[in-house]
Formats: structure tokens, C-alpha cells, sequence
């Protein structure tokens, strides 16, 4: 028996503007990996494992267009100030987290935000008044029976006034809102709704030929349909990658011409 292999990168025909990067921020043990979790796996692990960088790529196919969705989920120690820098200056949509019952983790959250703004101001040339930045804070934990630290009249102070920022409170491990906050997050980034774990068909590695170019002059698959599916052993691109897009951004005001960025690892 000929065993089906996964399409090899070069196969994959993405078009760097439908390539895209979401970043996940907040302090330590707020639910991050948690929600990344929820997102490519529709699961919960109970075990808690502190994050360093965890990169993550979905691949979706979607009423004839592939995507690429990288995710990349941060440590909350930040150790090292310079690859945070670079992952807000090559992050497209962003994810900030905090817990209900810890006020220190909602701080967290203040200060992301002027950095995501002033950071991507000096990026774009501009003020950070005038910065769009597809931004969900999310308020997770709140299935827990424990003294609530932050008040909901803090957070509509927070996001008062943004209209590229919304907020929700979420359980990541009841799963309780969170197809609600993708579903805003990418409608806010104006990309398709059906890359919220809940509006499209997962598919396995063994199906992933469904997201090959050349399978779309298939008639089956031009059906309207929403296809995604995780990426196996995908790795983070290279800084000279990362560096390489940044120009990009700031010069041609466009999406990065490198392809390793927009290509299966």
C-alpha cells in the first residue's frame, strides 16, 4: 500500500497578503498556551508548563483562497526585551491576557498596549492615535469561584474609545466565549470569519492536499466550504525573516516579499 504524504512546502501556493501573524501577550499563568489550546485543538491540558515561545502555524482553505495563520505564543517573563520588540513589530492581530483575580496580570495588559501602539507608531511613521492595531484584551478565568481583582469599569476605560479593540471575559478551560473573541478578532483584521475554530471543517495532515492550489480546479472542493488544519512541525521563521518583513512593512507599507515566512516548515 502507497502511503499518502503531506504536500511538500513548495507544493503550497500562498499569497504573501493572505499570510498573517497572531501574537499571544499577558504575564505568566493567565491562560496563553491555554487559548492557543482551545484554538488548534479544542482542547484543555489541566497541566500547567511555562512558555518560553511556542510558534504554531494554521493553514486554511477557504472558499477558494489559502491562508496562513503563524501564532505565536510568548513567555510572560519576557527575558529577553528585543524578541519581544520583534514579535510585536511582526505581529498583524494581537491577543493581550490577563486573569480576572491577579490585578498585577491586568497592569500587564496596560502596559502591552502602549508598547503594541508605540512600537508599531515608530514602525508605520505615525502617532499612536492614528495606529490600527486588530487588538483583543481578554479578561480569562472566569469560571473561577475567587475574589474578582479587576472591575469591569477599569477594562471599558482601557478600551474606551479604540475601535480596532474589543474585550472579553473568557474560560479557557470551560471554553466558554472564546469562539466569540476569534470570531471579533478577525472580523476587527477584516479577515475571514471562518478561521474561528467554530465556522470551519478541522482536517487532518492526511487531508492536507485540500489546501493545495492545485486541488481547487477540483469542483468538490468549490463548494463554499472552510477547510483548516494544523501544520506539522512548523518552526519559527528566522529573525533575518522577521527583519526582512519589518522593512517591508515600513518601507512598502505591504505585506513581506520573503517566503519563508509564508511557506510550510
Amino acid at each position: 500500500m502507497i502511503k499518502k504524504m503531506a504536500p511538500t512546502e513548495n507544493e503550497f501556493d500562498i499569497p504573501t497578503k493572505n499570510c498573517y501573524r497572531m501574537v499571544i501577550l499577558g504575564s505568566t499563568k493567565v491562560g496563553k498556551s491555554a487559548i492557543v489550546s482551545r484554538f488548534l485543538y479544542g482542547k484543555f491540558d489541566e497541566e500547567y508548563t511555562p512558555t518560553i515561545e511556542d510558534f504554531h502555524r494554521k493553514l486554511y482553505s477557504i472558499k477558494g483562497d489559502v491562508y496562513q495563520l503563524d501564532i505565536l505564543d510568548t513567555s510572560g517573563n519576557h527575558p529577553f526585551p528585543a524578541m519581544r520588540r520583534l514579535s510585536i513589530l511582526t505581529g498583524d492581530v494581537f491577543i493581550l491576557v490577563f486573569s480576572l483575580d491577579n490585578r498585577e496580570s491586568f497592569q500587564e495588559v496596560q502596559r502591552l498596549k502602549r508598547q503594541i501602539f508605540e512600537t508599531k507608531s515608530l514602525l508605520k511613521n505615525k502617532t499612536k492615535e492614528n495606529v490600527d492595531v486588530p487588538l483583543v484584551i481578554c479578561g480569562n478565568k472566569v469560571d473561577r469561584e475567587v475574589y474578582r481583582e479587576v472591575q469591569r469599569e477599569e477594562i471599558e476605560q482601557l478600551v474606551a474609545g479604540d475601535d480596532q479593540c474589543a474585550y472579553f471575559e473568557i474560560s479557557a478551560k470551560k471554553n466558554s466565549n472564546v469562539d466569540q473573541m476569534f470570531q471579533q478578532l478577525f472580523k476587527l483584521a477584516k479577515l475571514p470569519h471562518e478561521m474561528s475554530p467554530d465556522l470551519h471543517r478541522k482536517v487532518s495532515v492526511q487531508y492536507c492536499d485540500m489546501l493545495h492550489r492545485k486541488s481547487f480546479k477540483n469542483k468538490k472542493l468549490k463548494d463554499g466550504g472552510a477547510y483548516g488544519i494544523v501544520a506539522p512541525f512548523a518552526r519559527r521563521p528566522s529573525v533575518h525573516s522577521d527583519l526582512m518583513y519589518i522593512k517591508e512593512k515600513a518601507v512598502g507599507g505591504g505585506h513581506a516579499k520573503d517566503k519563508e515566512r509564508c511557506s510550510i516548515s
